[in-house]
């Protein structure tokens, strides 16, 4: 409702959201004893996807201290893609999947902006793939009819945008759109029990939890501007899905 993130963004699997949630809870009071006391609260913000087809999901195996893990050896630079972390257990259209990014610099007469997308891909069956426009699902469908599928559910995705854009709420919430049509492209039809949910940020603005002044200042793109940034969006997020699938270690 603020349009505001003061969290790690944490992926994990259906069974591990209330896990997860605590864990960031205890990590950020830990490093910020204020929180819930002098100053308000924080909200965790955790995605989740069912990897219950490869995973005892049942298990509980996710714990603390896995997610203070994850928090301390997040890095900048190269980002570790297919089996791991939350996308361990994930499938997408038969295929082993999980985590995948891509990104896109803008050149500079556009901004110079760079935008990048991170997906932990779950959905889909093997004919509904497609590959730049190609059905290359339903042309290795016949090929593949010996293989053990997931069937009784479509699966799900969760798409994180982030740039370093100066951009507001709606904006982002714009730009969040965009990816869900990359997602499209990948083949996905968002089935009855899938879900597709896209969360976005921008790092440009930084907002005080505490001030003496009045007012403070952003930068913001003029929503005429945004063109180069959506058009980025949709490719990276349709190529960060084939990087899940092309990077992911066979379970």
């Amino acid at each position: 409702e603020w349009g505001l993130i003061e969290t790690p963004i944490v992926l994990t699997n259906t069974l591990s959201v209330g896990t997860c949630s605590e864990a960031v809870v205890k990590y950020m009071v830990e490093r910020y004893p204020s929180i819930g006391t002098e100053h308000d609260v924080i909200i965790p913000v955790v995605g989740e996807c069912d990897d219950s087809w490869l995973n005892d999901a049942a298990g509980h195996h996710v714990r603390t201290e896995h997610v203070f893990q994850a928090i301390e050896r997040a890095t900048s630079g190269p980002v570790a893609e297919g089996s791991v972390g939350g996308g361990t257990g994930m499938i997408t259209c038969d295929f082993k999947a999980g985590i995948g990014t891509s990104s896109r610099r803008l050149p500079g007469e556009e901004g110079g902006y760079t935008i990048g997308v991170l997906v932990m891909t779950n959905f889909g069956h093997l004919a509904d793939l497609r590959v730049d426009g190609c059905p290359i699902g339903k042309i290795l469908d016949p090929e593949m009819t010996s293989y053990d599928r997931r069937r009784f559910n479509y699966g799900s995705i969760i798409a994180v945008v982030a740039t370093d854009a100066p951009l507001l709420t709606h904006q982002l919430a714009r730009v969040c759109k965009r990816v869900a049509l990359g997602i499209g492209r990948a083949g996905s039809h968002a089935d009855h029990d899938s879900g597709e949910i896209v969360i976005g940020f921008s790092n440009a603005n930084t907002v005080p939890r505490d001030t003496g002044q009045m007012v403070y200042r952003m930068k913001i793109l003029h929503d005429a501007r945004m063109n180069p940034l959506d058009v980025a969006a949709v490719e990276a997020t349709e190529e960060a899905i084939l990087n899940a699938l092309c990077m992911a270690d066979a379970m």
